[in-house]
């Protein structure tokens, strides 16, 4: 059986075909659009129209191109950048209305517990006690767990994008003070889901995300074009050295740097920053970069526990209209359990 995922964020649109009959998601094709809804919503502003027309272009390209490698209709979601508007629920209906893709959004803590299973089935067991970190354009997850899924989650909007507009402004390349003022934000919001990871003290760190990606590139990781299976880490003493490169180049000269792409040169130190400093905080001083991550966690869950599964998480987004994230202050730590 072939499953389809349709994941829209910050930057594109992504499309996953897999083949799921072996009990784990084995891409078949794979496409992207470009969307950059991060360049055109402010975070806690609406989706202008515009940016929904193109957005709804991107879903029904993917939806097609699913059909075409004979895949049912995807699990499509969007993250941040459209979770937090306040005109969400026009925009899932005018996706869905036109497209017939019944498109939703997921909680930031949902999004933590599911980038947790693809990086817990990626590493394997030997990993022992997880952390992940996983860097979007709209916010920061935070997990750490023994098992198949985490014990705790946390989703902070902490977002590379995100910060990238709330700190730098016009200003490129930023101000050393505008720099310390973004770290002390990270700070303040990390304080207790990094003291909960001091005190799990977990034996293996996994970094997922483009961010991550992205900045493990330009810390000498190993190119995409060497394939998933090559090992690719990231240390914290790498990163501060990466921070100052970063730094002093505005985001035209920094996508000439090894890694850094065109589209997200303007966010690169912004994230460079949330990763650093949130493993600072955590103590964590390597972390494996992980290929599998959300869009991996949504084929795993459908295919463990079943199309009801995702039958009921896109009731629930359906059912709750008020449910997004917040434009300013941390989400609450919850405790995950299976069944949520």
């Amino acid at each position: 059986m072939r499953t389809s995922v349709v994941d829209v964020g910050s930057k594109t649109v992504r499309l996953v075909v897999a083949d799921t009959d072996g009990g784990a998601p084995l891409p078949v094709h794979t496409a992207k659009w470009p969307l950059r809804l991060s360049e055109h919503v402010t975070p806690g502003d609406p989706v202008p129209e515009a940016a929904v027309e193109r957005l709804v272009d991107a879903v029904e390209a993917a939806s097609r191109t699913a059909e075409r490698w004979g895949a049912a209709g995807p699990l499509a979601f969007a993250t941040a950048v459209v979770r937090g508007a306040p005109n969400r629920q026009d925009v899932l209906r005018t996706v869905r209305d036109r497209t017939g893709v019944a498109l939703c959004t997921l909680p930031g803590e949902l999004e933590a517990e599911l980038t947790f299973l693809g990086a817990r089935r990626w590493m394997g067991w030997r990993s022992g006690p997880l952390a992940l970190l996983d860097i979007g354009g709209g916010s920061l997850e935070v997990a750490f767990g023994r098992g198949r899924l985490p014990d705790f989650v946390a989703s902070l909007p902490l977002g590379a994008g995100r910060l990238t507009h709330e700190y730098f402004g016009e200003e490129d390349p930023p101000t050393p003070e505008q720099v310390r003022a973004l770290r002390r934000r990270i700070r303040h919001q990390m304080r207790d889901a990094a003291a909960r990871i001091r005190w799990e003290g977990p034996r293996t760190a996994a970094a997922t995300s483009r961010t991550f990606q992205q900045l493990g590139r330009l810390c000498g990781a190993a190119p995409g074009r060497h394939g998933p299976f090559v090992e690719r880490q990231l240390s914290c003493a790498d990163l501060r050295t990466a921070i100052d490169r970063l730094a002093v180049l505005p985001a035209a000269e920094r996508a000439r740097l090894p890694g850094i792409s065109a589209p997200r040169s303007a966010q690169s130190l912004a994230g460079a920053v949330v990763a650093h400093t949130a493993m600072k905080l955590t103590g964590l001083r390597t972390v494996t970069i992980c290929p599998w991550a959300l869009r991996e966690g949504v084929l795993l869950r459908h295919i463990e526990d079943g199309p009801s599964w995702w039958e009921e998480v896109t009731r629930r987004n359906a059912d709750d209209p008020a449910r997004a994230d917040p434009v300013a202050g941390p989400v609450p730590l919850r405790i995950a359990t299976a069944g949520s």
